[in-house]
């Protein structure tokens, strides 16, 4: 790692260029900005497919191309395409009826709604749904569809006989996928991110439970350090529920990545009728990391888990009898493994269950990882007359096979699961190769662990989005012990410097400094570049604290709090980014840190940022206020009122 002061640029050339890029950066955000995500993409229209369902009987599996808003009705026999059904812009899940007739779709941001369509793609209805839906279900009669609303933080039941909403029972922090159970009583939740201060001791992102009958929750907290769950499915049978997400151990120095030092991807096994976590294991091997588990669905019969990895372009197949059947052998902890005589001996792997989620051993014998690229190692292959075998997302299993959504390459990748590994993959094209502009090339290094020392994790397994995990890391650019709160990198290329101790000059520094002391890789300039451009093309995603894009009368009192003289919030804060780019002693350093002073941070995107400071110890704004006391070194914020600080909180959250 650099130390605090060995900065990619010297620091004179850095004092001298200060005032021009300074100067600069309103004419990029005003000028520029409003072009940047229109950028390249005039050039390709990518088909981007995301999500991968298959019709009950079998017959059709369906295929959603996220970028083109349309889906790839495939012949799963002959793997041929045999239709395409259009749907509204900007879709991000989609369901099937029982019966195979209709498709539940829902798309938009902050307008959300769910179409329903038939096999000829003609809309038969609309719902009205929360911001930015997905995680679709279906009850197993078909009667109630369940509609995660990831920037509401709850989920829209709606009664299809109805045709109305019944219920939006809240859940805890981005819900993106849902599972039901074959009863119909118990729809589980996956919830992104942890929503805990990051200094205690114990963040954690937990799957919600609800009872479909009474529509009461029961949150279910996965283990210290889960972030990142992407994906949950329910067996069969009815009695398992199994989660994938990240396992990050972020309370240790980043100085290494050997054996999960950092992060690890993980496999959870909760028990759906006592509603508790069996146990946690890990899907890496010793020395491989299995970046980014994404999605993950049951074999008919329940015997295996089939469980996709963004980062890594693989698919896992997991023994689930096996696994349950080494899971119950152990005892509970390590001093009833001692009592019974247990002692390890280096010939085994856990010796009791408390040391599952730690021993990347564990299933051994009981998981197999396929490539989607063959049985060698794959990095991109520079042709474009070569498939582009990289962004591994939704699948489904019919028979033997699997259907696997390869976003970057605009195909479905099909593992033949009875074949030799050698003759198990082939690849339905839905278009033609894409050819990859800089943005599109950069967001899928952004994805990639093909970068990172042994594969190990993505820049978007602790951005997801290019945004934030919900956890504090003790990167070594500014010493070690010293954790602090990750930021999202949304404008990080025109807010600079970097880092909260402002220890990057620029983003592009810090870029190149992820590559080599976090992804511990030595990369081509060509890759950070192309990921410099995928991050300047991010845009923000309208607040879901908006009405009807506008800010509401409490926001309108707190934008007037916001910029008067009484708390002077604009004088570190200016329009249009909210920052002065400038360090500053706002009185919050804490037991851990070594300076006073620490980066003015963007506040557009505030309200998906929590919690908050540079060490994440408030989870609220209100408690950034009340306790933190945070902006009375300028102005009255302890004279605030409870009303006046609702005000002022309702307009930074609609930012």
């Amino acid at each position: 790692m650099l130390a605090k002061n060995d900065l990619s640029y010297p620091v004179i050339r850095r004092l001298s260029s200060e005032v021009v890029r300074r100067v600069g950066l309103l004419f990029v955000w005003v000028i520029l900005f409003p072009f940047a995500g229109s950028m390249g993409q005039a050039e390709e229209q990518y088909l981007g497919p995301w999500q991968v369902r298959a019709t009950a009987d079998g017959s059709r599996v369906l295929v959603l191309c996220k970028d083109a808003a349309k889906i790839a009705i495939i012949d799963p026999n002959t793997q041929q395409i045999v239709g395409w059904i259009a749907t509204p812009a900007q879709p991000s899940d989609f369901v099937i009826s029982p019966d195979g007739q209709t498709l539940f779709v829902s798309a938009g941001v902050a307008d959300g709604i769910v179409v329903v369509l038939d096999n000829s793609g003609k809309r038969l209805k609309e719902f009205r749904v929360g911001h930015s839906p997905c995680g679709l279900s279906l009850s197993p009669d078909g009667r109630f569809l369940f509609v995660c609303n990831r920037f509401k933080n709850d989920v829209t039941v709606i009664d299809l006989l109805k045709g109305q909403t019944i219920a939006c029972p809240k859940v805890i922090r981005e819900p993106v996928c849902s599972a039901i159970t074959p009863d119909g009583t118990k729809l589980f939740v996956a919830n992104l991110l942890p929503y805990d201060r990051c200094d205690s001791y114990d963040v954690a992102a937990s799957v919600t439970c609800i009872n479909t009958q009474s529509f009461e929750t029961t949150h279910i907290r996965l283990l210290n350090g889960s972030t990142d769950v992407h994906g949950l499915t329910v067996s069969p049978d009815g009695r398992w529920v199994f989660v994938v997400h990240v396992l990050a151990r972020y309370q240790m120095p980043t100085t290494q990545l050997e054996r999960g030092w950092m992060n690890t991807n993980a496999l959870t096994i909760i028990d759906a009728a006592a509603l508790k976590r069996v146990n946690t294991v890990l899907l890496d091997d010793v020395d491989l990391g299995a970046a980014l588990p994404w999605s993950v669905v049951c074999s008919r019969d329940g015997s295996t888990v089939l469980v996709s990895h963004a980062s890594t372009d693989e698919v896992t197949v997991v023994n689930v009898p096996g696994v349950l059947e080494k899971l119950a052998s152990l005892p509970a902890t390590q001093e009833e493994a001692k009592g019974l005589g247990r002692i390890y001996d280096g010939s085994q792997t856990s010796l009791s269950a408390v040391d599952v989620p730690n021993d990347l051993s564990f299933l051994v014998g009981l998981k197999e990882r396929m490539p989607l690229y063959g049985t060698g190692p794959y990095d991109y292959l520079a042709s474009q007359n070569e498939k582009i075998i990289k962004g591994a997302r939704g699948l489904a299993a019919v028979g033997n096979k699997v259907f696997v959504a390869t976003y970057f390459g605009d195909c479905v990748t099909v593992i033949d699961l009875s074949a030799s590994k050698y003759r198990r993959l082939s690849y339905i094209a839905l278009g033609p190769t894409p050819k990859l502009t800089q943005e599109r090339l950069g967001e899928m290094h952004f994805h990639d662990a093909s970068l990172c020392f042994q594969h190990w994790q993505s820049c978007a397994t602790c951005h997801p989005d290019g945004r934030i995990d919900g956890l504090n890391w003790d990167l070594l650019n500014d010493g070690i012990g010293t954790p602090k709160n990750n930021k999202s990198l949304l404008f990080a290329h025109v807010t600079p410097p970097s880092m909260w101790e402002g220890v990057r000059a620029t983003a592009e520094d810090a870029v190149r400094s992820g590559i080599r002391h976090i992804q511990f890789a030595v990369r081509p300039e060509e890759d950070a570049q192309a990921i410099d451009a995928y991050l300047k093309a991010l845009k923000p995603v309208p607040s879901p604290y908006l009405v009807n894009g506008e800010l509401s009368e409490s926001a309108k009192r707190g934008r007037e709090l916001f910029f008067s003289d009484r708390l002077g919030c604009r004088h570190c804060h200016p329009e249009p980014l909210y920052t002065d780019l400038k360090m500053h002693n706002v009185k919050s350093r804490g037991k851990l840190d070594r300076r006073d002073e620490f980066d003015t941070p963007t506040l557009i995107e505030i309200w998906r940022t929590a919690p908050y400071l540079h060490d994440g110890r408030y989870l609220t704004l209100e408690e950034l206020f009340r306790e933190g006391q945070h902006g009375q070194t300028v102005g009255d914020v302890a004279g605030l009122s409870d009303t006046e600080l609702h005000d002022l909180c309702e307009f930074l959250l609609s930012l």
